[in-house]
């Protein structure tokens, strides 16, 4: 007979915690009540709350599909590549132009913050990221295990619901020679605060002039304004000076290729020899973590970016998306006006990209899901792109009630 299995070798092994964002869309679908509205998922939905498959998505997979050509063999992204870099960058860049930048194909744009904060470990000489407070739940963690050294810089102000500017520009001025910086190129997550122009050419100047590193988190050009180019202003400002930078790119948002996990990591360089070597360095990260990147959704993106009809469609569906996220914010603004919820809400209007900081607190939050089946993170962020005409007067009865009925 067969002796009794002994305990397991991972026996002692704790059950991790529940991702936030994740826990919250868990507790949503147990939830039986019609009512119930999901603001935490971080993922565009149509007017019905259906997730969007883009047309012009449906049109290069069918043409990829298509080709006769099209085989599952390692693929080079050379292409994919160079087409990234010209929408970040812009196609006239001059560092572009003078080979100054490498990009790589990363997985999303976690993935492509992960190569990168692995490439600093090993070969920049600072290893202490300063990361906006608060900023992405999983920037903290995967710039640790990357090997960096985390520490934070002001950026929210919670009583304005705005900027902290010169909190920023304190942290940031006192921080050491060297330092790398990780900034959000538009649609801050999770607050929605941007910096204006004016404020970020002030940044750019603090940055130069500390030597500090900043290392660009793009994960929603074109979704925030609906402006591929306004969004990109702020990491081209940077690449006019000439100085050298990191930034990751992700089309889960603004292609709404989510489950592809399709990103690029691109560092300007200053000169094309230093560049050269950065992408064989860049390349070996790559190979010791995932060795070569998935090509199917590389290849719907290439396909979109290089012609100039399914590019201009993009742009249509795009602006689209975005029109309706600021369609929901004035709409939400409305309703609470219209019910006089105390406070100002102005910020709801002034705050730009998927996400909107209430500033409601965690015993509000609570409440709301309670007593309306609301559904968002404790610290009240919600994802306006999880609102509809239909469900907004909805989510302003639930304000209003816990605004005024809880402290």
């Amino acid at each position: 007979m067969a002796s009794p299995p002994a305990d397991s070798v991972f026996a002692h092994v704790a059950a991790a915690p529940e991702d936030p964002i994740l826990g919250v869309t868990v507790a949503y679908n147990k939830d039986p009540s019609p009512l119930k509205l999901n603001l935490g998922v971080g993922a565009y939905r149509t007017e019905e709350g259906k997730p969007l498959l883009l047309n012009v998505v449906r049109k290069a997979e069918q043409q990829i599909l298509n080709d006769g050509s099209y085989n599952k063999e390692y693929l080079p992204t050379a292409e994919f590549n160079k087409l990234s870099a010209k929408l970040i960058f812009g196609a006239d860049s001059p560092a572009i132009q003078e080979n100054r930048v490498t990009t790589v194909q990363g997985l999303s744009g976690t993935g492509s913050l992960r190569v990168g904060g692995e490439f600093l470990a090993r070969h920049y000489h600072q290893r202490t990221i300063y990361l906006p407070q608060p900023t992405w739940g999983n920037h903290p963690k995967v710039f640790t295990l990357a090997g960096l050294s985390v520490k934070n810089y002001r950026y929210y102000a919670p009583a304005t619901r705005g900027l902290d500017f010169q909190g920023l520009l304190e942290d940031l001025g006192s921080a050491p020679s060297g330092s790398i910086v990780l900034l959000h190129a538009c649609a801050h997550n999770p607050t929605g605060v941007d910096p204006t122009p004016a404020q970020w050419e002030q940044i750019r100047q603090l940055i130069r002039s500390k030597a500090l590193l900043p290392f660009f988190d793009s994960a929603y050009q074109g979704f925030a304004s609906g402006s591929l180019d306004a969004d990109a202003q702020s990491v081209r400002m940077f690449v006019a000076d000439g100085g050298e930078l990191l930034i990751a790119q992700s089309y889960a948002q603004n292609m709404g290729l989510y489950a592809e996990r399709v990103g690029a990591l691109s560092i300007v360089c200053k000169s094309a020899d230093v560049a050269s070597r950065v992408e064989s360095q860049l390349k070996l990260v790559i190979r010791l973590m995932y060795s070569n990147p998935p090509t199917h959704g590389a290849s719907i993106v290439a396909a979109i970016l290089k012609d100039r009809e399914l590019y201009n469609e993009w742009t249509v569906e795009l602006k689209a998306m975005a029109d309706r996220i600021t369609s929901m914010r004035q709409q939400l603004f409305d309703a609470l006006q219209a019910r006089g919820t105390p406070g100002d809400w102005s910020h709801i209007i002034k705050q730009i990209g998927m996400f909107t900081f209430t500033g409601l607190n965690p015993g509000q939050v609570s409440f709301m899901t309670k007593e309306y089946h609301i559904y968002m993170t404790s610290d009240g962020r919600i994802s306006m792109a999880g609102l509809s005409t239909e469900t907004v007067p909805h989510l302003a009865d639930a304000i209003h009630a816990a605004v005024t009925q809880v402290v």
